[in-house]
């Protein structure tokens, strides 16, 4: 068995990873890798690989870094099964067809702006027909359904906490007479989080592909990241600002309105109108309404009392079409603005960005982690000159990070899921981290003598 790292090698964004298995080619995740915009385009576009020498695809979560480059995929010439739960399926099919109506429009704007400049246009890397052609091979598999990807590869899905449907993928390979079981994290999510389940600890494993974008700190407990962003809120509120915060529509984006929604109905900051200025957030609440049985039990309470967090809220407003999203910038006075996309890269909130990024009144507030050579990475880094659609805008406005909110796993549950098949282990690899996360988390591996661990580089090999 070969194992490719294509992607989430050594950065967070874009997971990849081909197996070479009895002749067959099985692809663990196709996320789209976000960056520095001159580079992204291209890496996106080509990869190094045919895709249609591809076998099966295996998906762990809907989110576009891990889902998002499908539709090149199947464009360029894959024509087989994108396994994954059904959650993930159907959230897949609504994030990839949002990601190509983005992609689409984000062209058509800075197209607008280049005709003026008499610059040349620029075509957007897939649009809504990929992205529906694509979602045509999602094949819908249940937590724990066994099912045969490849020859010789018997796979099942376990719960992985992370957002809805997320899993980490369990292959129990047979290959040259031997039997060896290889488990891919996905993203790990936390214990306790609102609204998920707690994620499932590997079991008799051999080789683990381990996420670590934490493996460098301990989240400190939710409850205190929840006193923080209260806190960010009030005092915007206060010097009657808004808060822009950019976040992921499908997961980040619930658990803040949850979050919101606890402040206001408990009297801690008044009642302001709260706006989630993203269509893919509102069609991704109903598909949660429609897989209540993913949800942890105090969910289930809000849901049997139809208190669902995402839904029955006071002053809070769903946006659609883009007309209401250009409202929200001529309306005054303090409210929460979250829209998508988590990273500041694409989608409505560079529009709200560069509308509010100049006022002292405002707070930026980053909820999530950041790739490097992104518009939210710089803005965490606290620059004050930012280019948003080709222009520079001053920042005024303050950043305000929270790291607490973050749906990864920290250092210390990172080590408990690795140690989980401590006895077994033969080689842990860590992917979807940076080395800042990865250094500190082998170190600890090492000392606690889990296993052997690599951190692979972008489009290296191990061959087992």
């Amino acid at each position: 068995m070969l194992i490719r790292f294509n992607g989430a090698a050594q950065t967070v964004t874009g997971s990849q990873h081909l197996l070479e298995i009895n002749g067959y080619r099985l692809l663990l995740d196709c996320g789209l890798f976000q960056g520095r915009r001159q580079d992204t385009y291209e890496r996106n576009l080509n990869f190094p690989f045919d895709p249609a020498s591809v076998d099966a695809v295996i998906l762990s979560h809907a989110h576009i870094d891990h889902s998002g480059n499908l539709p090149n995929l199947v464009k360029q010439g894959y024509g087989k099964l994108i396994y994954a739960t059904r959650g993930t399926a159907k959230l897949a099919e609504l994030m990839l067809r949002d990601s190509g109506h983005i992609q689409e429009a984000d062209a058509e704007y800075v197209n607008k702006k280049n005709r003026r400049r008499g610059l040349p246009s620029v075509e957007p890397l897939y649009k809504i027909v990929d992205a529906e052609r694509a979602a045509r091979y999602f094949k819908p598999v249940e937590y724990d359904q066994p099912f045969e990807p490849v020859p010789g590869v018997t796979a099942h899905l376990v719960e992985a906490g992370h957002i809805l449907g997320s899993s980490a993928v369990v292959l129990d390979i047979h290959e040259n007479g031997s039997k060896k079981r290889l488990w891919f994290s996905g993203d790990i999510g936390r214990l306790n989080l609102p609204l998920l389940r707690d994620p499932v600890l590997p079991q008799d494993t051999d080789y683990l592909i381990m996420e670590c974008t934490y493996g460098d700190k301990i989240h400190r407990d939710p409850e205190e990241a929840f006193v923080e962003f209260r806190d960010v809120v009030a005092r915007t509120i206060a010097r009657g600002g808004k808060v822009i915060v950019p976040a992921f529509s499908v997961g980040r984006t619930q658990e803040l309105v949850y979050h919101l929604n606890r402040m206001i109905t408990a009297k801690m900051i008044p009642s302001i109108p709260v706006y989630v200025d993203s269509p893919l957030a509102v069609n991704a609440t109903d598909i949660f309404r429609d897989f209540k049985e993913y949800f942890d039990e105090e969910t289930w309470e809000f849901v049997r009392e139809g208190k669902h967090p995402a839904l029955n809220f006071k002053n809070l407003v769903y946006t659609r079409s883009v007309e209401e999203s250009k409202a929200i910038n001529e309306r005054h006075g303090p409210m929460v603005i979250i829209s998508a996309s988590g990273m500041a890269e694409t989608g409505r909130i560079l529009h709200h960005l560069k509308n509010n990024i100049e006022d002292p009144r405002n707070t930026i507030t980053i909820v999530s982690w950041q790739a490097p050579n992104t518009l939210g990475r710089r803005l965490a880094e606290q620059e004050t000159k930012i280019r948003i659609f080709g222009d520079l805008y001053t920042r005024r406005a303050e950043v305000a990070t929270i790291g607490g909110l973050s749906a990864h796993a920290g250092q210390d549950f990172l080590l408990k899921y690795a140690a989980a098949s401590k006895d077994s282990l033969k080689q842990i690899y860590l992917v979807h981290g940076e080395k800042r996360g990865a250094e500190p988390l082998m170190q600890k591996i090492h000392e606690q003598k889990i296993a052997p661990v690599t951190f692979p580089g972008l489009q290296t090999y191990v061959e087992i």
